[in-house]
């Protein structure tokens, strides 16, 4: 680890026409690539998605990087819940691969698959969490080939397929060349945003912006080691509040459910052991959309078209629902749903008026992963015509 400066053809069809991507970044790709690249995505998914790698350096010095991530992931993520593409919510899917630490595996060019793809929130946090530091070698090209190898990217035209990587050391190191790499990417229609942790003009001569532009993606300097500045608001405490009461909608069934309540609650602890404005972050992801945990809570699992009462064994069940009948367990159910959706509300009309006030209260600019991120998803986002509501 170096020391650091200042601190972080194109064959669609004419089904193209009616994509949220009508006017995508794909007309400017250059000649040499479009000669040379087959875009892969050719068909129309049901919900349209926004999938998001994101590729951490955890090489010596990078603490501060990690940080930025753990304190500022809820933030992202409710961001990313007020996007539209047409008149659809899309999902939301993360997936985390940790690059440059000695305790990787050598032979997989120090790279590791933290979490592939998930919509599960609480799974991406405790990942996220996870994340150590230790000196080695930061090899970029191989860690994004290996995303885009690994990962399922699909092929829908709705789809926002994007890797965020995030480093400090040249971004040509390694036998995998990152121009290679990049045509790899315009093959899936992926657009590769890098993150260049310390002075913007020594990323640039290190050939991070060239990473970015080969794939028409955003090239970022930041300061990993600024600090995350969470700004309190005389609505957190009311939100805080409904988020213990929000926790007590969920009903927990199957050999996942009481690891999945722990983990849950575990999070929420996570969250608040950075700031209490950064618990009422995740709170306020919890209260949307993005939030499912259908694989372990019966209010989630019951809106799923493949779920059926008449599956439910006694032995998934929770203490609570033990003999009783599929009529009082569905009463029941649906009673905490009423409760969950009322409180949903609640929280959602006290963060309108916390935006509000943050807003008005936060003036001062950053130049952190955060930033970089939101600012590169938005023009991402807006090249596929997604909308912010």
């Amino acid at each position: 680890m170096k020391p650091q400066l200042k601190p972080l053809v194109i064959a669609l069809g004419l089904s193209t026409l009616l994509a949220c991507n009508a006017n995508n970044k794909k007309s400017n790709i250059s000649n040499e690539l479009i000669a040379e690249t087959v875009i892969e995505t050719t068909s129309k998914a049901e919900k349209p998605e926004i999938k998001v790698a994101l590729l951490l350096d955890t090489s010596n010095s990078m603490d501060g990087l990690i940080d930025q991530a753990k304190a500022q992931l809820w933030k992202i993520v409710n961001e990313l819940s007020y996007a539209k593409c047409e008149d659809e919510s899309p999902n939301l899917r993360i997936a985390l691969y940790e690059y440059g630490n000695d305790n990787l595996n050598a032979e997989e060019g120090y790279v590791k698959q933290v979490i592939a793809f998930s919509d599960d929130l609480d799974e991406i946090s405790k990942s996220l969490f996870s994340l150590t530091t230790n000196g080695g070698n930061e090899y970029c090209g191989k860690v994004i080939q290996t995303a885009l190898k690994q990962l399922e990217w699909g092929n829908s035209i709705d789809d926002l397929k994007l890797i965020f990587i995030a480093g400090n050391e040249p971004y040509s190191q390694g036998t995998v060349n990152y121009k290679d790499v990049s045509k790899l990417a315009h093959q899936k229609d992926v657009t590769v945003n890098t993150i260049f942790c310390g002075d913007y003009n020594q990323g640039v001569s290190t050939q991070w912006k060239d990473g970015a532009d080969l794939t028409h993606g955003n090239y970022m300097a930041i300061n990993h080691n600024e600090a995350t500045v969470h700004v309190a608001s005389p609505y957190d405490d009311k939100i805080l509040e409904l988020n213990e009461k929000l926790n007590k909608t969920y009903v927990a069934y199957g050999s996942a459910g009481r690891k999945k309540i722990e983990m849950q609650a575990e999070q929420d602890y996570n969250a608040m052991s950075y700031n209490k404005a950064n618990a009422v972050s995740r709170t306020v992801s919890k209260s949307s959309r993005l939030y499912k945990n259908s694989s372990w809570d019966l209010v989630d699992a019951e809106e799923e078209a493949s779920f059926s009462y008449e599956d439910l064994k006694e032995s998934e069940l929770p203490k609570e629902l033990k003999g009783k009948t599929k009529a009082e367990i569905k009463s029941y159910v649906e009673r905490k749903r009423k409760a969950r959706e009322k409180l949903q509300d609640e929280i959602e009309a006290q963060n309108l008026k916390r935006r509000d006030y943050v807003a008005k209260q936060n003036n001062d600019s950053t130049n952190n992963l955060e930033s970089a991120m939101l600012e590169a998803l938005r023009t991402q986002a807006e090249k596929k015509n997604y909308k912010w509501e």
